[in-house]
């Protein structure tokens, strides 16, 4: 019982007015947002060979290979061509992109060993890969239509767990996750491959089950507290829940930091965007679902179970007058 006292005396003293920066808030996002669709619109998305087309080839070498010097040997013998080390500094992946002639991998893989041991002898062919431009464009479709069909379907689930309002603002959240993400990609030009397109849809989880605990407390309260304001409830909702986002950021995030120092070059790009889904998801789930919701007009009316009418009342009591 004294543990429980002591919970509700930190919760009642920690009171930050998340709800009074909602405007600063707002605007942020809004910026955020706009240069990001600004930069996808101009500069679109520097998307892999797994979307484009075209042949993976992976090559060892001897002793520590410079991945400056295999790219530049590369565009001298006339190949457009994305290095970078794969697993330890002996290994190297090349990417192509498809091949204007109509050339087979087999063909491309040879001329690329062929180009490198001369360089450097010693090379060894480890692994060629090769994805046609038409698997390339259903991967892409089908992970965008992938994403759609979550949001519809989240959308759903959260009207029929809290009420319509809950479900628009939990979309309108995941949206800012999604594009404030792939602006970010957009800009760097760091590859998209279909890891970070797995990271994406990872981040809408994430996000969607802080995003819910956060609605779960407000509806909690809503009912719970009936002479408090509809700002005031968010607010307390929050600063209730603040604790359990906390930890679970930090910890979550520190999995991903490791990932992304010690994972290699595969998981990189992955790990990279998960880190950014989880501070900018933690931030949505806080601001953009809250505000979005109080902005809308959420009530606690909007919540309470509907009265019966004098009929149901009556066939309830047995029919007694």
């Amino acid at each position: 019982m004294s543990t429980q006292k002591k919970q509700k005396q930190k919760t009642a003293e920690r009171n930050i007015n998340f709800m009074g920066a909602r405007r600063l808030a707002i605007i942020i996002s809004s910026l955020l947002i706009l240069i990001s669709i600004a930069s996808l619109a101009l500069r679109g998305l520097n998307l892999g060979v797994d979307f484009t087309g075209g042949t993976v080839i992976e090559v060892g070498y001897p002793s520590s290979a410079n991945v400056d010097d295999i790219r530049t040997t590369l565009e001298k013998s006339g190949f457009d061509a994305s290095v970078q080390s794969f697993g330890t500094d002996k290994d190297v992946l090349i990417r192509l992109a498809p091949d204007a002639e109509g050339g087979n991998k087999n063909n491309i893989s040879e001329k690329v060993l062929q180009t490198l041991q001369k360089h450097t002898p010693g090379v060894e062919m480890r692994r060629v890969e090769f994805v046609g431009p038409q698997i390339g464009d259903e991967l892409r479709d089908q992970g965008g239509i992938a994403m759609l069909l979550a949001l519809a379907g989240i959308l759903i689930y959260v009207t029929l767990r809290f009420e319509f309002r809950f479900s628009v603002g939990s979309v309108i959240a995941l949206l800012h996750d999604v594009v404030i993400t792939l602006g970010f990609f957009s800009i760097t030009q760091v590859e998209f491959d279909l890891t970070i397109l797995a990271a994406i849809l990872a981040i809408i989880g994430y996000s969607l089950n802080d995003t819910i605990v956060v609605f779960d407390r407000i509806r909690e309260n809503f009912l719970r507290i009936r002479k408090a304001s509809t700002e005031s409830s968010i607010n307390s909702s929050i600063n209730q829940t603040l604790s359990r986002t906390i930890v679970t950021s930090l910890t979550t995030l520190l999995v991903l930091v490791a990932l992304f120092f010690f994972g290699g070059e595969v998981i990189h790009g992955f790990a990279l965007a998960m880190i950014l889904g989880v501070v900018i998801g933690t931030y949505s789930s806080i601001y953009v679902a809250s505000s979005s919701i109080l902005m809308m007009g959420i009530t606690r009316e909007a919540l309470l179970p509907p009265e019966p009418d004098e009929t149901e009342e009556f066939e309830r009591d047995g029919g007694v007058v």
